[in-house]
């Protein structure tokens, strides 16, 4: 049964721009790096903020088990990584999504 990770994260405007362009060009690579995702999504949230604008990512994996290797190996790195450069800056949350069926 396949496995979404979703990370939600709201960005503050003043360092906007720079952590879309990280996200793009460097974290969600390093990511997908590890070989345990087979793709990933980065969507905007479409709803009006104050203060900052909000983020869908989402990883795709073929079970619990490799999101659960995932989470012990490769998570606590680049989560400190993303910490640390955009620190104060963002608010963020996880949630897991089991995949029934696609059409």
């Amino acid at each position: 049964m396949k496995i979404i990770y979703n990370v939600t994260v709201n960005i503050d405007l003043n360092v906007h721009d720079e952590w879309v362009a990280w996200m793009q060009e460097v974290h969600i690579k390093d990511v997908m790096a590890t070989g345990l995702f087979l793709e990933a999504r980065f969507s905007r949230i479409l709803a009006e903020e104050d203060g900052g604008k909000s983020y869908s990512i989402q990883y795709l994996c073929e079970n619990m088990e490799t999101l659960e290797k995932y989470q012990e190996q490769y998570a606590p790195k680049l989560q400190a990584e993303h910490s640390n450069k955009f620190a104060g800056k963002f608010a963020a949350f996880r949630t897991l999504l089991r995949v029934d069926k696609t059409f």
